[in-house]
């Protein structure tokens, strides 16, 4: 049994809970110009990309998403933003002092980077013969495709500090050193094991998409 269903979230909370987090991005963009902080308003802006992927990918390529994955793609980029702006007249964010915060942002993060991994072979394993991925290698592909991606994400985050510390800027991205580069690349693995787990259950939809337009594309 899936866990909306255990939930029992109904298709409609759903989508007015996408919306509703679609909205409050929208806001802290806006506190993001309200403070001049160049970190909230980046990050909120990407957050408010990231939420558009699900209707770009129905409007131009015919791939409806499940509204459940709607919601699970919303809720990695709001819960992302609201960790650069914190409580209001806090003088630090929640990254800063939630201690499990980037963990929490970075297993849900790492999960939507392990759908987007595991849809995409899928589909290339159910549209041509040549191509056969037995499902233990499915496990090792997402959890090093996760963790390379991961690593990726993290010499990035470490590149944007050292240039906002040089030329005493805001950093958009917040690194804590070593220690929590190896906790972060543990919570990208435990998001890769649970799409490994559970994605068959909540992927299969948005696979037949993907080898469909494949199979139009080919033709």
């Amino acid at each position: 049994m899936r866990v909306r269903d255990r939930l029992r979230i109904s298709t409609a909370t759903q989508q007015l809970l996408s919306r509703a987090l679609s909205l409050a991005l929208i806001g802290l963009l806006g506190v993001g110009i309200e403070r001049g902080n160049v970190g909230i308003i980046v990050n909120s802006t990407v957050a408010i990309l990231v939420t558009q992927l699900p209707a770009l990918l129905e409007r131009d390529y015919g791939i409806a998403l499940d509204p459940a994955l709607t919601l699970w793609i919303t809720a990695a980029a709001f819960f992302h933003a609201l960790g650069t702006v914190g409580l209001p007249g806090a003088e630090a964010n929640f990254y800063v002092t939630i201690w499990w915060w980037d963990h929490l942002t970075h297993a849900l993060s790492s999960s939507v980077v392990a759908a987007v991994g595991y849809t995409t072979v899928r589909a290339l394993d159910e549209h041509t013969s040549e191509i056969s991925i037995p499902p233990r290698f499915m496990f090792v592909f997402l959890l090093l495709f996760v963790m390379a991606f991961g690593v990726f994400w993290e010499v990035i985050e470490f590149s944007i500090t050292l240039v906002a510390s040089a030329t005493g800027n805001d950093t958009i991205l917040t690194q804590f050193g070593l220690g929590d580069t190896m906790l972060d690349l543990v919570f990208d693995a435990i998001g890769a094991i649970l799409v490994a787990i559970w994605g068959t259950a909540y992927l299969t939809g948005v696979v037949s998409h993907v080898e469909t337009l494949l199979d139009r594309q080919s033709q």
